[in-house]
């Protein structure tokens, strides 16, 4: 294979590669939404049973990783604080959204229902750990030397925030 013809096919190689980068660099933002939408179809159903069913569709979160803080130094401990850190994650509760009728139950105006309860953002952290050894820091008034103390174990609780909402209707043709 000749020099140029090298250098050819190694330029329209890196362009390919260039752009299916540049398509998955754009391709993440979406997908980093954070919900997957997932649709029930039951169109089929409603056709062969000849009657009204629900509609029913739903998102499920996708959980993201966040980066953990790392151990910190405390003044008059061996071991840096929080040994073990706690890792948080995000993510979102899954959201739903039903529809479907009523036999007339709360009169005629009222001949469907609907639920709706959106993805929402979801915060946790980890459960994580803190320990400390059962020595002090070195003592100059004892050669140098680290006295005894009461070792320390600390259990850092998981943490979860959320704020979830819906809302629940009635009426004509929902």
């Amino acid at each position: 294979m000749k020099p140029t013809t090298r250098g050819t096919l190694a330029a329209a190689v890196t362009g390919v590669a260039a752009a299916v980068a540049a398509v998955g660099a754009a391709a993440v933002p979406a997908a980093a939404a954070g919900t997957v939408p997932i649709p029930v179809p039951l169109d089929g159903v409603e056709k062969s049973l000849n009657m009204e069913v629900p509609k029913l569709g739903m998102e499920l979160p996708l959980l993201m990783p966040g980066a953990p803080e790392g151990p910190r130094y405390v003044e008059g401990r061996l071991l840096p604080d929080r040994a073990l850190p706690q890792l948080p994650l995000s993510g979102g509760l899954p959201g739903v959204d039903l529809r479907a009728p009523l036999p007339h139950v709360l009169g005629d105006r009222f001949d469907h229902v609907g639920v709706s309860a959106p993805a929402g953002d979801l915060r946790t952290l980890a459960p994580g750990l803190s320990v400390d050894a059962p020595l002090t820091a070195p003592n100059p008034n004892n050669f140098g030397l680290p006295g005894l103390k009461q070792p320390e174990v600390g259990l850092l609780a998981p943490v979860v925030q959320t704020v979830a909402g819906g809302d629940l209707g009635a009426g004509p043709g929902l």
